[in-house]
């Protein structure tokens, strides 16, 4: 039995060893698979439309333009954080286009931390990389994924998605 269990959990810890492996919806409910951007960079990103960082989003979609062909940007509307983000997806979805012209694919809205944590923000801040691991401090964090699914660097809230920090790995 012990055999069988240690068989087991090798298997399950190793199942899940890229972003690819999730499966997701979009901010319309549609499914959302992150295979499809396999051989592209991801910057994914914890965001809310009622935050301090919320103008990110601006730089956000100009780094969707301006790096279109080694990135692809995922927002990640969560309502974490002083309850910056208390919309439904469709208010969601209109606010980001409404008022930065959002394009880059945003899914619903998700927890990205706590109890009911999405499992793909619990890969990711436990995920090791160069940088840090661990809980999620605020909005408009920020994983950077490799062309193979694998988290490369995770940057804070402060880094502005133009900064040299996120554009020079691109």
């Amino acid at each position: 039995m012990k055999m069988l269990t240690l068989l087991f959990v090798l298997l399950f810890a190793t199942a899940t060893t890229t972003v690819y492996d999730f499966k997701l919806k979009t901010i319309d409910g549609k499914n959302f698979d992150l295979k499809k951007y396999r051989g592209k960079k991801l910057l994914i990103v914890n965001t809310a439309s009622k935050c301090g960082f919320t103008p990110q989003y601006a730089e956000l979609q100009k780094l969707a333009d301006e790096y279109k062909d080694k990135v692809t940007i995922v927002g990640f509307p969560a309502n974490n954080f002083g309850g910056q983000e208390p919309g439904a997806n469709s208010e969601i979805k209109t606010f980001c286009q409404k008022n930065y012209g959002v394009t880059f694919p945003l899914s619903e809205k998700v927890s990205v931390k706590g109890d009911d944590i999405s499992p793909l923000f619990k890969y990711l801040t436990t995920t090791e990389n160069p940088d840090f691991t661990g809980e999620i401090k605020w909005n408009f964090e920020k994983f950077l994924i490799d062309e193979n699914g694998k988290l490369i660097h995770r940057y804070r809230s402060q880094v502005k998605p133009l900064s040299p920090e996120i554009t020079s790995q691109l």
